[in-house]
């Protein structure tokens, strides 16, 4: 077990890492192209790794941990703060889409964004599996939750990709608002059912 808890840990590290990266050079493709869902993108990564961060402090403390009940309580803390996220990042989420939607902003096409949301899409589905696999193998709630972030994350990733394409070929930048608006609805339901199984422990 403590080997599948020491997976958890790398795990998180590695999605903590991923996600600043992803977010730097999101902000740097973003503020090259002028373009605001670009740049979403970016806060959507740092919110993803603070979800990595809170799994972190969760399977630091296996060392430190001595009786059953403690560990409990701290894995009941962790799923609780990554239920919180949920809401963070769909909060954010929600008003970026609404934003663009009502003043009709322009996503420029950006060959460094494209590139990016198609990195994230290949590697995200891995790091999820790998994340809700050892989640299941060693009974952490809090880890599946993180690892549904880390799906969701995906999704989006899939909607700036559509939109820097539906506006490079079709110059229809609204698309991506649309999409995202749908995965809000995803975000807040994971996030509602994430919290309430952490209160009801």
């Amino acid at each position: 077990m403590d080997k599948y808890k020491k997976r958890a840990l790398l795990l998180s590290y590695i999605t903590v890492i991923y996600n600043v990266v992803e977010g730097i050079l999101s902000i740097f493709a973003g503020l090259l192209a002028g373009s605001s869902a670009l740049i979403g993108f970016a806060l959507d990564s740092f919110i993803e790794s603070l979800s990595g961060v809170i799994m972190v402090w969760r399977f630091s403390y296996n060392k430190k941990v001595i009786d059953q009940e403690k560990e409990e309580k701290i894995e009941q803390r962790a799923e609780f703060f990554v239920g919180i996220t949920f809401f963070i990042l769909g909060s954010y989420v929600l008003y970026e889409a609404l934003e663009k939607l009502i003043h009709k902003s322009t996503v420029e096409p950006s060959l460094l964004g494209i590139i990016i949301a198609i990195a994230s899409i290949i590697f995200m589905p891995i790091l999820f599996f790998m994340k809700y696999k050892t989640g299941k193998i060693i009974g952490s709630k809090a880890l599946i939750a993180d690892s549904k972030e880390t799906l969701a994350c995906t999704f989006l990733s899939c909607v700036l990709l559509f939109g820097l394409l539906m506006n490079y070929i079709f110059s229809k930048p609204q698309a991506d608002s649309i999409a995202a608006i749908i995965i809000v609805i995803y975000l807040f339901k994971e996030g509602y059912s994430t919290i309430k199984e952490s209160l009801e422990k």
